[in-house]
């Protein structure tokens, strides 16, 4: 090898070393790395797992959910999960939503069954995810394309084949915003689709505290008995309440 031919080696092999002690410096390997090691798919299970042994407590999951949602970027998520492929030939009804179980990749640290239950929702416009209540379960939602109205009520209690419920939020949520709901905040929850489709991710808990979870489907627009801004409202059957809600009436 002569020297012209050593020293261009030489110089390359130079540079090679200084861009990867650069990378290291800056930390770009570690931030490539980063998301294998301590993804929030593993987060996100280890604080479904402690919810379920009661290590938190309801609330404090929801917000450390909606928490990691904020933080999680929209794309990666929408990768992980295979979002195009979930959705492909999707099935809109035309009253109310239809769902599709995910199934996250296999990732060192993340068990194959996770501690929650993991799917999709998806509608067309003017559908709804019709509003209804909770017994012994939570819930959280992130929005994974369009947008749509959304309304809470904190459930006071329920007596009589009714609810007395309470509004907490009403507005317009986007792509990459999400909310939640438990037995102790937010328990009750109604989506409209204001885009032509509408899309969430949901982490679902059931059954906790060991005793079953139940679902009321709500007559929002039957309330009576306003008082402190609490009102009540019927619980009605399924059919009834997609008849009424599922799809939204501009007329």
């Amino acid at each position: 090898m002569n020297r012209r031919v050593f020293t261009e080696k030489s110089l390359k092999a130079a540079m090679s070393y200084g861009l990867v002690s650069s990378l290291i410096q800056t930390q770009a390997i570690g931030k490539h790395i980063l998301p294998i090691t301590n993804h929030w798919s593993i987060e996100l299970n280890d604080f479904c797992h402690d919810l379920r042994k009661s290590t938190i407590g309801v609330m404090e999951w929801q917000q450390k959910v909606e928490d990691l949602f904020d933080k999680v970027p929209l794309q990666d998520l929408l990768n992980f999960i295979d979002f195009d492929q979930l959705i492909r030939g999707f099935n809109y009804p035309d009253l109310g939503v239809n769902t599709k179980k995910v199934t996250f990749p296999k990732l060192d640290g993340l068990p194959e069954r996770t501690a929650f239950v993991k799917k999709i929702f998806g509608m067309k416009k003017d559908r709804a995810i019709i509003p209804h209540g909770h017994a012994n379960m939570s819930s959280a939602h992130l929005v994974l394309k369009g947008g749509m109205r959304l309304r809470h009520y904190d459930n006071l209690r329920v007596e009589d084949n009714t609810m007395l419920i309470k509004p907490t939020i009403d507005k317009t949520i986007a792509a990459g915003e999400s909310s939640s709901i438990s037995d102790e905040k937010d328990n009750v929850h109604w989506f409209i689709a204001e885009t032509e489709t509408a899309f969430t991710f949901d982490v679902i808990m059931l059954d906790l505290d060991d005793k079953p979870y139940d679902i009321y489907n709500l007559d929002i627009q039957a309330k009576e008995d306003p008082n402190n801004g609490s009102f009540r409202v019927p619980i009605l059957d399924v059919d009834a309440a997609l008849k009424k809600y599922g799809k939204e009436s501009h007329h």
